[in-house]
C-alpha cells in the first residue's frame, strides 16, 4: 500500500514537470511567492493559460493559493518541493532526444 502512495505522489510530481509552463511556474515559485499576473508576464504566457496550469498544480498538491483581499498569491505547498527541484536541477542526465519527444505543452491533466 505504501509503495502505491509513493508511486502516486511521484507520478503527480512527474506530471507537473512534464509541461514546460508548469515547470517554469514551479521554478519561479521556488524563489518565493508570486501573483498570477506577475508570473504570466515573467513566463510569457496569457493569464488564462497560467490560470489553467496553476489549477493543475493545485490539483497535484504542489502549489497553494493564499487569498490577499481580492487577489491570490501563489506559493509552493511545501518548502521541500523547492528543495526537490533544486536537487533535480543539480542532476546531469544524458538523454537521447529521439527517445524522449517533447511533451504536448497545451492542456493539462
Amino acid at each position: 500500500m505504501e509503495t502505491l502512495l509513493h508511486s502516486d505522489a511521484l507520478a503527480r510530481f512527474g506530471h507537473a514537470l512534464s509541461d514546460p509552463t508548469r515547470t517554469q511556474i514551479l521554478l519561479s515559485l521556488r524563489t518565493g511567492p508570486s501573483y498570477p499576473s506577475d508570473m504570466a508576464e515573467q513566463i510569457g504566457v496569457t493569464r488564462q493559460i497560467l490560470s489553467n496550469h496553476l489549477a493543475c498544480l493545485r490539483g497535484c498538491g504542489l502549489v497553494v493559493a493564499v487569498p490577499e483581499g481580492r487577489r491570490s498569491r501563489y506559493e509552493l505547498a511545501d518548502v521541500r518541493i523547492g528543495a526537490a527541484l533544486g536537487d533535480l536541477l543539480g542532476l546531469v542526465l544524458a538523454v537521447d532526444p529521439a527517445c524522449c519527444p517533447v511533451a504536448d505543452s497545451e492542456g493539462c491533466c
